[in-house]
């Protein structure tokens, strides 16, 4: 899904950002309940966008988006055996850093059986090119119950920091609940954004209750979000909360939730990476704002 609100200039889309990052001039940053070490607000998924050939040309344009993603603040990178080639470009990618301190490294499990589930993250490993991950986790619940045995191992033994689980398109809630319920877990990944807010209901709360951490998947519900507004303007008012495009908007309607802890957009183009990314700055919205921001959008509909 393209967005409609491209820069306007190529040559500022394939510049590094101007800002710095400095104690005068910080990022937006939640706690990692299970350990209380921070983290940046907006991470980074790889599903469709690093899922391409690994063509030079596309190595090089996606270390690009990289490169930004860094220089913005970013540390969180999402991917999953299930997207594809999407690891093997990220570890190609990656080698073109000298390990970037910031990398909080994030993916998951998805086969059935112990076995199987242990040569496939150790696979993920030799693509990213890594020596452990910071976050390891059962994709959309796929034989959790097998999974979290070794999860727990691993994290005891010091292969992987963070456990968790994940669901996507709102779908399984009950079973995510009941894992979040039972299990000893570091991070919950779901769907949440402006116009699919069914995870305020429980699991949101239930998260904040329980001490998990929250990644949210899916923050622009697949690009649709962009599609609905289309070339509509942002309301004045949203300067107000450093918003400047609707991706900020809709981020930081997602982050002023105070139990959501990293959201992950994805993205293939270095000028939306560029305008997520700035959504890491500047004030965020009061319960109040919220309600307005979510009103207005839907009066566009």
């Amino acid at each position: 899904m393209k967005r409609r609100n491209f820069l306007k200039s190529s040559v500022v889309a394939l510049t590094l950002p101007t800002f710095s990052i400095s104690a005068a001039n910080p990022i937006l940053k939640r706690t990692i309940s299970s350990s209380g070490e921070s983290i940046p607000c907006i991470g980074m998924g790889t599903w469709i966008t690093f899922d391409v050939s690994t063509t030079q040309s596309n190595i090089n344009y996606r270390t690009k988006i990289l490169q930004h993603f860094f220089a913005n603040g970013g540390s969180m990178i999402d991917s999953s055996p299930m997207y594809g080639t999407a690891q093997d470009i990220l570890g190609k990618c990656l080698m073109q850093f000298d390990a970037p301190p910031s990398l909080f490294s994030t993916t998951k499990v998805w086969t059935p059986g112990e076995w199987l589930g242990i040569k496939q993250m150790e696979a993920s490993k030799k693509l990213w090119g890594i020596n452990k991950f910071d976050l390891m986790q059962i994709h959309n619940l796929l034989d959790w119950q097998t999974h979290i045995k070794t999860l727990y191992e691993w994290r005891d033994t010091g292969r992987i920091r963070y456990i968790g689980v994940t669901t996507s398109h709102g779908r399984r809630h009950e079973d995510l609940i009941k894992v979040m319920q039972s299990e000893n877990i570091d991070f919950v990944q779901f769907t949440y954004n402006i116009s699919h807010i069914e995870a305020e209901k429980i699991l949101l709360p239930l998260a904040a209750e329980k001490g998990i951490s929250v990644i949210v998947n899916r923050p622009f519900d697949g690009g649709n979000l962009f599609n609905k507004i289309e070339d509509k303007s942002l309301p004045e008012w949203a300067k107000e909360l450093d918003c400047y495009n609707w991706a900020q908007y809709f981020l930081k309607y997602i982050l002023s939730h105070p139990a959501v802890t990293v959201a992950i957009p994805a993205t293939s183009q270095v000028e939306h990476m560029n305008e997520n990314m700035g959504a890491l700055k500047g004030e965020l919205p009061s319960a109040t704002m919220r309600n307005k921001m979510r009103s207005h959008f839907l009066a566009l509909l």
